[in-house]
């Protein structure tokens, strides 16, 4: 049976699941391809919890965690609502070709239309096309204002620790 929870970051059993299946994408190919630092594992359900903004869904197969969304809140100046910005999100090899992904992403978006969002964001990588295709299908596109100045490119400036 599948069912999907609002994750509660200061709850223990709740705190391991993301980290499972955090490490686990992470690990993989679409993620960087190596386990979470420690300092991640150690601190990760602490900080998120930490910040109000900062919300996760966990899909669950018969207790055992199968899929997870980690989300972040933010604000459309253009609009004037909230969005939401789809950070992480993973569905387990264990478990992959059971429809989980459709089911976060549906609770996602209800979570989004709860809140009075405006949108969802997600950023994906160029050559992960199986994501492009599950994101495409549940009605995600490129953004762009303008069709003259092109669809927005996602960039980082990453900071000396």
């Amino acid at each position: 049976m599948l069912d999907i929870i609002d994750v509660d970051f200061k709850n223990p059993e709740h705190g391991r699941a993301v980290l499972e299946l955090l490490d686990e994408y992470a690990s993989s190919d679409m993620g960087s391809g190596e386990p979470l630092p420690a300092y991640t594992r150690d601190n990760l359900a602490a900080s998120l919890a930490a910040r109000p903004w900062a919300r996760a869904l966990v899909a669950r197969v018969d207790g055992q965690p199968a899929g997870l969304a980690i989300y972040l809140e933010g604000f459309s100046t253009f609009a004037c609502k909230p969005l939401l910005n789809l950070h992480d999100f993973m569905v387990s090899a264990r478990f992959r070709g059971q429809g989980i992904a459709q089911r976060l992403l549906t609770a996602l978006e209800d979570r989004a239309r709860a809140m009075g969002c405006c949108k969802l964001t997600l950023e994906v990588l160029e050559g992960n096309i199986p994501a492009k295709k599950l994101y495409e299908k549940m009605g995600y596109e490129g953004y762009q204002l303008q069709e003259e100045t092109g669809q927005a490119v996602f960039w980082q400036k990453k900071l000396a620790a």
